[in-house]
């Protein structure tokens, strides 16, 4: 009996011994990298009055920023999100979600509708931000993560949105460039900064802008430092090529808002294998065409349906063919459709495909009712980012709107403050 006692007890002991790591589960990996699985489509940011609203808020005014999006034959579940505060260089803070939230760490997002009367079928969720769960505490870089309940590390979305202070503000202007090769072809907007009451010590070190024009990721400089600092004033200016953009060209555009007929840019409206396809116009090469105004969206999506007020449940989705004639194929890259509907990534799903015996480039794309802007992107091999004006073209004198965003960090914080956000346009700030 005093044997079986003594193994029972190095038996428990050998237990407590075993590392407690082999237990636990790691927790899922954080990314701030703009991420939609495969099935979910249409992801935008509204606001009250303006479809088209660029994913920001200043705190503490009061607006509300909506997050849509659909899950494509969804079982109408709940989804969970949580939100994480990022320097800016979308690097995690080093910070307690109580530090910038107040409210749960992870919320559900409880209000969704399935499709009505559609020939596929969908899930339409909305969130507003911020909501009776979360309030935000402190401006910054933020990520939103959504996924299915249970399954946390294998989120269905992530998005980035923006909070700020309104603390610091910016004048901008836009010139030709003087730089040679540019002239004809690039933007360059001249800004001012004034700081205002921040106690700037270091002005070259603590305080950097971001320029993004029409709100894209790869058309993005990030930490920028001032070329003059002076009585509270940065100024960026012209002198150098820190904010030289290419001016690109005006967005093609077409309009899928009803399929009982075509409307601009789409020729033909089949009915095929229980789903409706869309056949645009085959495109033009504009790489050597002179510049000509059209009104756009700057590369966004607007989903709406002409027989119906409720568009987010009503509108359906449609296979949107694109043609775009080629006399060879290109060497040395790949062609994409991109546009703000596919959160302007280039994936093999809006990536085009050669016809030999066509002599054309094509692409078939999901796309939910609604009026489009989309452009003709070359991805060059063995990079995430577009290269040159093949197809397309670029001219300083398109209309585009930049966002441009002002970083203060300051020693007594352990975050970087988003203190301005501007939105300024070319056709208004010359």
């Amino acid at each position: 009996m005093v044997k079986i006692f003594t193994r029972i007890n190095l038996l428990s002991l050998s237990i407590f011994l075993i590392p407690l790591h082999l237990f636990s589960l790691p927790a899922p990996e954080f990314s701030s990298v703009e991420y939609a699985a495969a099935n979910v489509k249409s992801i935008y940011f509204e606001k009250e009055g303006w479809n088209l609203a660029y994913p920001f808020l200043q705190k503490g005014s009061g607006d509300l920023m909506i997050l849509s999006f659909d899950v494509i034959d969804g079982e109408g579940r709940t989804l969970w999100y949580s939100i994480t505060h990022c320097d800016r260089d979308w690097q995690q803070s080093d910070l307690f979600t109580s530090d910038y939230l107040e409210g749960y760490e992870e919320n559900q997002v409880t209000d969704f509708v399935p499709s009505f009367n559609t020939k596929v079928n969908y899930t339409h969720y909305r969130l507003p931000l911020p909501n009776d769960d979360i309030q935000f505490l402190i401006s910054g870089n933020y990520v939103i993560t959504v996924w299915e309940a249970g399954d946390p590390d294998k989120p269905l979305l992530v998005r980035r949105f923006f909070i700020s202070e309104g603390s610091s503000s910016a004048s901008v202007a836009f010139r030709q460039p003087m730089k040679p090769g540019t002239t004809d072809t690039h933007q360059q907007p001249e800004i001012t900064i004034s700081t205002g009451s921040l106690p700037v010590t270091d002005p070259y070190r603590q305080i950097t802008i971001t320029v993004m024009q029409n709100g894209r990721t790869d058309r993005m400089k990030t930490g920028l430092a001032p070329d003059f600092v002076a009585n509270n004033r940065l100024e960026y200016n012209t002198l150098s090529d820190k904010t030289l953009m290419p001016g690109g060209n005006e967005f093609r555009y077409f309009d899928i808002k009803t399929i009982r007929q075509t409307r601009q840019n789409v020729r033909a409206i089949d009915f095929v294998n229980g789903i409706y396809h869309a056949f645009l116009s085959p495109s033009d090469n504009r790489e050597f065409k002179p510049y000509f105004f059209n009104e756009d969206f700057n590369g966004k999506f607007v989903v709406a349906m002409e027989e119906s007020s409720e568009p987010g449940r009503d509108a359906d989705y449609v296979w949107v063919w694109f043609t775009l004639p080629s006399y060879s194929e290109l060497r040395g890259g790949s062609l994409f459709v991109a546009g703000d509907f596919c959160g302007w990534q280039y994936t093999g799903d809006n990536r085009m495909t050669w016809n030999a015996l066509k002599g054309c480039y094509e692409a078939s794309i999901l796309l939910k009712q609604g009026w489009y802007n989309y452009e003709y992107v070359v991805i060059p091999s063995g990079s995430g980012a577009p290269e040159g004006f093949a197809f397309e073209g670029s001219h300083w004198e398109t209309e585009n709107d930049y966002l441009i965003l002002t970083y203060f960090r300051d020693p007594a914080e352990r975050y970087d403050r988003l203190t301005g956000i501007t939105l300024a346009n070319t056709l208004t700030s010359r």
